[in-house]
């Protein structure tokens, strides 16, 4: 009997382990992968104080708006709107000829708001992102919530292009005269005793905006105004503009960035029109030559280490460049 009993439990001991064991844990589904985080928009370190009045001050040079978008990193809406705006080519074109634009991050509401409140954007009150235009004396002139940008019944959330540009057209910056620009370089030149540093460039020119970068940094920065009154005319936004240059040049080919040193009664000392023609931005040794040679005809205060510092400080920027003509 105890014989049986042992076999028994001993042929019962694998269906009872089976019974007790767990039952085989069925293959979980393949976890969906997390949807990747859009690259980031907002510079969350940056001090809007400083990023709007750097804004402001290439506004005034150029005679345009600064357009503010309030915002986050952490707002889809946002990263729509900003999305639009380098996708859209109207929209694209318009920022880029007629805004200096600036995207201040707002933290969740507890950034920058003393910047918003001083413009009367009421960020918290509407949402974001928001649009603040400030003219180029830092004057609010539009706010708006961005709600009423948005495109109506479309399959995928988004903002209307046409409602975008219709308010960015609506605030942009009156074109100014060509003639006024120049009459008034000249005039301020002669109070002080200067030359003119005439030149002339397009929002799209690359090269234009090198020479701009190059004068706005030391020691061009510095030395330059003692000597000149910068005065830019953008051929394509300034009235008059394209046709002053073909005047001043004498035709319609060379490219741009071209240039002209002016004495204060309007006689054009030397311009950017070297031996193989316009120099444009003067990057390559015989360029940087060509412009030593004019500063040494036109300069009135900037002895000859003056001059020297000038022209030492574009020698860095002799990578291989494209040749004057294709400027």
């Amino acid at each position: 009997m105890v014989r049986r009993l042992l076999l028994a439990a001993l042929l019962l001991a694998p269906l009872a382990a089976a019974q007790e064991a767990p039952a085989p844990a069925t293959p979980a589904a393949p976890a969906k992968p997390d949807k990747p985080a859009k690259p980031p928009i907002y510079d969350e370190q940056a001090d809007a104080h400083q990023q709007i009045a750097a804004a402001l001050q290439r506004a005034h040079k150029e005679n345009r708006r600064v357009l503010i978008q309030w915002g986050g990193n952490w707002c889809g809406w946002c990263h729509l709107l900003h999305e639009l705006c380098a996708s859209d080519k109207d929209i694209q074109h318009e920022l880029q000829y007629e805004y200096d634009v600036v995207l201040v991050d707002i933290g969740r509401f507890d950034k920058h708001m003393d910047i918003a409140q001083s413009y009367g954007a009421d960020l918290k009150g509407t949402g974001v992102p928001y649009l603040t235009v400030l003219d180029a004396d830092g004057h609010p002139l539009a706010n708006q919530e961005t709600g009423a940008l948005e495109a109506q019944g479309a399959e995928k959330p988004g903002h209307d292009p046409a409602k975008v540009l219709e308010f960015l057209r609506a605030h942009q910056a009156p074109y100014l005269q060509a003639a006024d620009l120049k009459q008034a370089a000249l005039a301020e030149a002669a109070r002080d005793g200067r030359r003119v540093f005439l030149h002339f460039g397009a929002p799209w020119c690359i090269w234009c905006h090198r020479l701009e970068e190059w004068m706005a940094r030391a020691p061009a920065s510095e030395l330059l105004p003692q000597d000149f009154v910068d005065c830019k005319i953008d051929i394509e936004r300034t009235l008059g503009g394209a046709e002053m240059l073909q005047a001043l040049r004498g035709g319609a080919d060379g490219g741009i960035p071209w240039f002209a040193f002016l004495a204060a009664d309007g006689t054009v000392l030397a311009t950017s029109d070297g031996p193989e023609g316009n120099v444009g931005f003067p990057g390559q040794p015989a360029e940087i030559k060509h412009f030593r040679g004019m500063l040494d005809k036109a300069a009135v205060k900037m002895d000859t280490a003056a001059r020297d510092r000038l022209e030492e400080s574009l020698r860095p920027q002799t990578a291989k460049q494209p040749a004057a003509g294709s400027h």
